[in-house]
């Protein structure tokens, strides 16, 4: 009863309540906010990852306009039927380029955490054409539109300079080329060597959509097969004070 008192004592004079309520307002941001001003430390550096390319980065910008995190997440839980379902759990590390993360709230659809590499080209293709031609059950909607809107990466320097505002490292150098490898990522044919010099040699370097002209289609399947694949964890031994 004498906590009741106090308690009523409190709700009862509004100076008081203004008073306390800002307090606790105040060390609960405190406690939320400090940490991300020490988001390197808490981040574990992981071999293998790097930014993504232009054409990824705009893929995965199709990915969000699209609402694919609405029914797909890309959080593997540590729990043993995630693991044995859709691979290794997720690390920090793994979206830490993300702007915004693509954790997802719920799996109408699976975990893409790990699609990258595990479906070939075609497979994509015809499951953006028409998901139900390649997975009976789908619910998802086709996007065969993606295949007839053209896009040539104009903007994508200009999303690298946004990007890397927020921490993500995109060099100047990285940027200037950003249209030219943009381009050169989904032809075979052209002159790669700035590109896989910029992000890594082991970046997919082909005609994602299958068709003469760049699409739309083409920089969210380059975005999809990079899921999940910049971390070797045949090698990848976790930090034991993390």
């Amino acid at each position: 009863m004498a906590f009741l008192d106090k308690h009523k004592a409190i709700e009862t004079h509004a100076t008081l309540l203004l008073v306390l309520s800002f307090l606790v307002v105040t060390i609960g941001g405190i406690v939320q906010i400090v940490p991300l001003f020490y988001i390197e430390n808490t981040i574990e550096k992981v071999e293998g990852m790097r930014p993504y390319t232009p054409l990824e980065l705009a893929g995965k910008d199709i990915y969000v306009r699209e609402g694919c995190y609405v029914c797909h997440s890309q959080m593997i839980r540590p729990m043993r039927d995630e693991v044995e379902r859709y691979g290794h759990y997720s690390l920090a590390a793994e979206s830490m380029y993300d702007r915004p993360f693509q954790w997802g709230s719920k799996r109408t659809g699976p975990d893409l955490a790990r699609v990258g590499g595990r479906y070939s080209d075609e497979w994509h293709q015809d499951h953006f054409r028409d998901p139900k031609s390649v997975v009976p059950e789908s619910v998802m909607p086709p996007y065969a539109f993606l295949f007839r809107t053209p896009i040539d990466g104009r903007y994508i320097a200009d999303s690298m300079k946004t990007n890397a505002v927020f921490g993500v490292p995109y060099t100047s150098e990285m940027i200037e080329a950003a249209q030219a490898d943009f381009i050169a990522q989904a032809d075979p044919d052209a002159d790669t060597g700035g590109l896989l010099e910029r992000y890594g040699e082991r970046v997919d370097v082909r005609n994602f959509d299958g068709q003469p002209q760049l699409t739309e289609a083409d920089a969210l399947i380059a975005y999809i097969q990079v899921l999940g694949t910049m971390v070797d964890f045949s090698t990848f031994q976790p930090d034991p004070l993390r």
